[in-house]
């Protein structure tokens, strides 16, 4: 079978799940009372936990702002009136004031909105900016794009200049670290905050992408043979389990963030590097050569990792796989990167999807069994999937339309 032929049967598989999994959100997450997306949601659908975790909310609402802004087929008002809502219900519940005055996330929320915990990292915070600037795009509202640009300042002042508005207390055992899901968290809002906007904002973000770029790229160790989760400030490895990590999936993420990149500017050099140190040097080492799949982590000394759920196949590793090895594929024209993404695909769709109840299982075993049934939870919602497949869709869209 031709690659072309392949590429025409993955698009259409690719097209009917993103329907189905949407499907699934749409019918089963939206709180009708109290606004916001229940995301603890059952094999079934059904809701067994009420908590709303903001990342989730945030990322919900972004991805139904983007599937309805740029997909014909989503261009439906149920989509947009509960992106609305759920916009509204993270701006009146989300942020709470710190002791400094500042505006912080909270982690977690009851159903109608009470602030359960603030975490110490900027994550909430990230995708509290991703859900504003993509629903102002689609409802022109001004305000919303504003408080995503304030936001974005208040965390780059917490990570380049003083941690202490997190509530960190910096002990002295604890060396600080630079750990890649921070530089990869803020190169993806330059890169939300500056889409489409006028040359001064692609300007005022320029420094800070290019900071992202190269703090990312510190995490390249062992001259280049190896990427490790956790490096020092200033690019050395750390001692101990934390410096040995790795975490196949952040960089496989990290490899279509900088393949993303390197394309808007014109970066031939970091495209290169991206493909063959964040994309195929995480994959062939986390790649489970006996069952399939893709690790969730790796020591990098062939230790046992400390993490419990390390041999785990978990879903968005594997979406972030199907991304990078397609654009990657798509800049290049490699057929050893097209190889890669169908053994990915392969694995992906004959262990995830739920044929009988829709949406995917998030946690497998080793062994490719599922281990936990759920659809959504604290950590899985409407994002990697939908998200993976909406990409992978408009990618084979391109590669098809230029087939020659």
């Amino acid at each position: 079978m031709s690659a072309v032929v392949k590429l025409e049967d993955c698009r259409e598989r690719i097209r009917k799940e993103l329907d189905n999994v949407v499907n699934f959100w749409l019918k089963h997450s939206h709180d009708a009372v109290h606004g916001g997306f229940f995301t603890c949601i059952g094999r079934d659908g059904k809701v067994y936990d009420e908590l709303k975790y903001v990342w989730l909310q945030g990322r919900q609402v972004w991805m139904y702002c983007r599937l309805y802004r740029t997909m014909e087929r989503f261009h439906k008002p149920e989509i947009l009136d509960a992106a609305k809502a759920g916009g509204a219900f993270l701006r009146k519940f989300a942020r709470v004031s710190t002791s400094s005055g500042q505006w912080k996330c909270a982690f977690c929320l009851t159903r109608d909105g009470k602030a359960v915990k603030v975490q110490r990292t900027i994550f909430s915070e990230c995708f509290y900016i991703m859900a504003m600037d993509e629903l102002s795009r689609v409802t022109g509202d001004s305000d919303m794009q504003l408080e995503a640009e304030q936001m974005l300042e208040q965390l780059i002042y917490w990570v380049r200049v003083d941690s202490s508005g997190l509530g960190r207390s910096q002990l002295p055992g604890n060396a600080p670290t630079n750990s890649m899901a921070v530089p990869m968290m803020l190169l993806c809002l330059v890169q939300q905050i500056t889409e489409g906007r006028k040359p001064e904002v692609v300007q005022k973000y320029r420094e800070l992408g290019q900071w992202c770029v190269q703090q990312i790229l510190q995490h390249v160790q062992r001259d280049g043979s190896a990427i490790l989760e956790n490096v020092s400030l200033d690019g050395a490895e750390l001692p101990g389990c934390q410096g040995r990590v790795q975490n196949p999936g952040h960089a496989l993420e990290a490899g279509w963030f900088l393949i993303q990149y390197s394309a808007e500017w014109g970066d031939e050099q970091l495209q290169t590097t991206a493909i063959s140190k964040f994309v195929d040097l995480p994959y062939q080492c986390g790649w489970d050569k006996e069952h399939g799949g893709l690790f969730y982590f790796l020591d990098v000394d062939g230790f046992c990792p400390t993490q419990l759920e390390w041999s785990m196949k978990l879903w968005w590793p594997h979406c972030e796989a199907l991304v990078a090895f397609l654009m990657a594929y798509s800049r290049t024209k490699k057929p050893e990167l097209l190889q890669s993404f169908s053994k990915v695909y392969e694995y992906t769709f004959s262990h995830f999807p739920d044929a009988k109840c829709g949406e995917w299982f998030g946690y497998l075993t080793q062994e490719g069994k599922v281990a936990l049934d759920f659809k959504g939870g604290p950590f899985k919602g409407f994002f990697h999937i939908p998200r993976c497949l909406y990409m992978c869709e408009r990618i084979l869209d391109d590669l098809l339309a230029n087939k020659d």
